[in-house]
């Protein structure tokens, strides 16, 4: 959801679908589009006018890691509610640090853009009863065809979603909860029955089956915890609902505060992806086709949903029903670390770029992203010494600065930014060498990449 978006979908209840199929659809921006060229992937379906089907047009955007036989797993980065929201999942499967995350577990990168008008109704995508569900099982067929790897239909799924999408990935644990490895569900979360915000929102209900799969439901403090009123005070009250409803029936499930943010994403990415590189370390199957692993009871922690000091599961004093779930020590003080001021740590530099290579004085090369803490920048060197920061300065107005810079859902900015530098003063009748390092938004540096020489 963006910030000037008018449609509150927790607080106000569902439009009438006649309404929604009448409103204009948002033109699909086909010009803005990154390309879908291998190793990217990409389907679009139409608005329909059925009954019960996807009111709205819809893109599904994959990446696939270069070398993956058999893909074990697909993480879903869902975008949330508005106009501006939607256009920005068209950018999601491009992001470095989520590929990062994908390719350390064999797993394709999906983002869906729904063609949401501005003031049209979230729910109509954002419930997946209301046809996202058919549309995004169709597109795994699709592009499992597109992509030549079939098992797309059938492995587990690895769900991320802000605001609308917090509600669809939510949504989609408690109707598919043997297919989902893991679920970050940020500022937004399923209406359950008894959440107070509900007004008419058909309620979900909470099958034993997903009480197994991981769940964290994480939103700023300003959501409706230390600020009370405004457009997202509705969000703790739902969030609070949906933990004691899942943790009081012995559910996985935890709460991470961030202590800055309102409802853009602030810092999450820090903690969401340790979090779920945990979660899919244990739980996907090694072999494709096998059932997924349950979370080992003997590594879990246990944490206050407010702050504070998290304890091994075991050790925990007081009612561990009430206390969130975290998947193992390490991640436990990484929680610990983000709820006091998202500033988590990290000591892992990133890898160092490759293919570096020089025309003329344009220089170009690629890059991974650090799975604990992603890409800030890059050093450029020349004949050993620095003559480049890139950029001077990222651009992120929600938390750490990133090289590809950030939008409201966590995705990168169009246009992409390329990796690519012009020398402006070399000298002339000098055969300069140049390398790149990379530094992480931790401010730690690759080792430097191997030298691209301009010949004299």
């Amino acid at each position: 959801m963006t910030r000037s978006a008018s449609i509150r979908w927790w607080l106000v209840p569902l439009l009438l679908v006649a309404v929604a199929t009448d409103l204009p659809a948002q033109k699909p921006p086909y010009d803005v589009f990154p390309p879908a060229d291998p190793p990217y992937y990409r389907v679009r379906y139409e608005p329909s006018t059925e009954k019960g089907e996807l009111v709205y047009g819809v893109n599904y955007t994959l990446w696939i890691p270069a070398g993956v036989k058999t893909l074990r797993g697909v993480i879903v980065h869902q975008h949330g509610c508005g106009e501006g929201s939607c256009k920005s999942g068209l950018t999601g499967a491009y992001d470095l640090h989520w590929q990062a995350l994908a390719k350390k577990h064999g797993c394709a990168l999906l983002s869906p853009a729904y063609e949401q008008p501005e003031k049209a109704d979230c729910q109509m995508w954002c419930d997946p009863r209301n046809g996202s569900d058919a549309a995004f099982r169709k597109c795994l067929n699709d592009l499992g065809e597109k992509c030549k790897h079939p098992e797309l239909v059938t492995v587990p799924w690895v769900l991320w979603g802000h605001s609308g999408g917090g509600h669809w990935a939510g949504g989609m644990v408690l109707l598919h909860p043997d297919r989902v490895a893991a679920a970050w569900l940020r500022s937004g979360v399923p209406q359950l029955a008894d959440d107070p915000n509900r007004k008419g929102v058909k309620a979900h209900t909470v099958p034993d089956a997903a009480l197994k799969v991981p769940l964290l439901c994480n939103l700023g403090t300003k959501e409706g915890v230390s600020v009370k009123d405004g457009q997202f005070a509705g969000v703790w009250p739902a969030n609070e609902t949906f933990f004691k409803a899942v943790r009081g029936k012995g559910g996985l499930v935890g709460v991470a505060i961030d202590p800055l943010s309102s409802h853009d994403c602030g810092n999450q990415r820090y903690l969401a992806i340790r979090w779920l590189d945990a979660c899919l370390t244990a739980r996907l199957p090694k072999k494709a086709g096998d059932p997924l692993t349950p979370m080992p009871a003997e590594r879990a922690w246990l944490a206050p949903i407010s702050g504070g000091e998290p304890a091994a599961a075991a050790k925990w004093k007081g009612d561990t029903l009430q206390a969130g779930w975290l998947p193992d020590e390490a991640t436990a003080k990484a929680w610990a670390e983000y709820v006091k001021d998202t500033a988590v740590t990290d000591d892992t530099p990133p890898p160092a770029p490759t293919n570096v290579t020089l025309k003329g004085n344009a220089l170009t090369w690629d890059a991974e992203a650090d799975v604990e803490s992603g890409l800030a920048g890059f050093v450029v060197e020349r004949d050993g010494k620095e003559i480049a920061t890139l950029p001077e300065k990222g651009k992120n107005p929600f938390g750490r600065p990133v090289f590809q810079n950030l939008q409201y859902s966590d995705t990168p900015t169009q246009p992409l930014v390329p990796m690519t530098f012009t020398d402006p003063k070399p000298e002339a009748g000098k055969a300069h060498a140049y390398r790149v390092i990379a530094v992480n938004t931790a401010g730690l540096k690759s080792k430097p990449s191997a030298d691209a020489t301009r010949p004299k």
